[in-house]
């Protein structure tokens, strides 16, 4: 019997069109392309669940305070070459593993299946990313899926590019917030007592917040050893939380919130799906992988993003890594590759 995340996976396969851009012609195609580009401006209305607008003030305080530490990164006495080390390497350990691989790839698609343990271990760097619990991302993810751009999507760019990037994390969205949803869309996530758990009197925060002082404990004990001195612990450690916990997580995100908004807006297009993902190379650096958006719409089970030789899909070539060695099975290829290449 199939589960609950194999139907939404196939409900979502049925609402995918895969039909390469430019194949097929006609005054209907025409008529969608020109609504599409009136709609890259901005024509829809915020969801319904999100009106009238009620402030998050916990997200306005927590966003707001973390992008206001900063600063404190330009402040020499502040600075190491360890933490801008450990904030380039966080990039891909907590960005790439763990929102990247676990939370959008594993979690919400099933593009791959990993020990259970393994899997544990990723979530909890995407934990790390202070990007909400596992569930809710999984449940907003596919919720945006089912929707995309139309006004039920919880960040469309299409209602204004600040909404699409951070702006629907501020505002109140009923529709999101609400039990059915998560019975809906998150209900295999649920299951698991490990994920549960950080459900409960807001332990996800606080498991970001115990990231934070083993990266500044670490650092004091390192740096008292290497300088003899107290206060040379304290400078160490203090720069390790400044680069390898605040720069690091309001980097991953805007590469996150760059992947909403910046993919549904600018770039190309290789399939004509039924929103206005595109595919944007600068976002794809930058996220290893997962800016190419618009071929992970037409195919939204598939665990590689990037569909031509030259679209470089870090975070797939992980998956591979994984697969090799016999940490990940039942990778899932695009439909689209030949069958020399979903084999290799």
């Amino acid at each position: 019997m199939a589960t609950d995340t194999q139907t939404i996976a196939a409900a979502e396969d049925r609402l995918t069109v895969t039909e390469p851009a430019g194949e097929a012609n006609g005054l209907p195609l025409l008529v969608e392309r020109s609504q599409r580009r009136r709609a890259a401006f901005g024509n829809i209305p915020a969801p319904a669940g999100a009106t009238p607008y009620r402030i998050v003030w916990p997200y306005v305080i927590g966003v707001g305070l973390l992008h206001l530490l900063l600063p404190l990164a330009l402040v020499p006495w502040l600075f190491s070459w360890t933490g801008v080390l450990l904030a380039l390497a966080g990039l891909y350990v907590f960005g790439t593993l763990g929102i990247n691989v676990c939370y959008h790839r594993l979690l919400t698609h099933q593009s791959f299946t990993c020990p259970k343990w393994l899997e544990h271990l990723f979530a909890t760097l995407g934990v790390c990313c202070l990007q909400d619990t596992p569930a809710r991302w999984v449940a907003i993810h596919r919720l945006h899926h089912k929707d995309s751009d139309k006004q039920p999507d919880p960040h469309s760019p299409l209602v204004d590019f600040f909404w699409g990037h951070v702006g629907w994390l501020l505002i109140q969205n009923r529709d999101v917030n609400s039990v059915a949803t998560y019975e809906k869309y998150a209900r295999d996530v649920l299951e698991d007592p490990y994920y549960m758990r950080f459900e409960r009197n807001l332990f996800w925060v606080w498991a970001y917040g115990l990231h934070l002082v083993a990266f500044y404990l670490v650092g004091l004990a390192a740096g008292w050893l290497w300088t003899g001195t107290l206060m040379g612990g304290v400078q160490f450690g203090l720069s390790l939380v400044v680069w390898g916990v605040v720069v690091r997580t309001v980097a991953v995100w805007h590469i996150t919130w760059s992947v909403n908004s910046v993919t549904h807006m600018w770039g190309y297009r290789t399939y004509e799906t039924r929103e206005n993902s595109r595919n944007n190379w600068w976002v794809a650096l930058v996220s290893n992988g997962e800016g190419w958006h618009n071929n992970h719409h037409a195919d939204q089970r598939a665990a590689a993003h990037g569909h031509r030789w030259w679209e470089f899909d870090v975070t797939y070539l992980t998956i591979r890594l994984l697969e090799r060695l016999g940490l990940a099975k039942d990778v899932v290829r695009p439909r689209c590759w030949s069958q020399q290449e979903r084999f290799a």
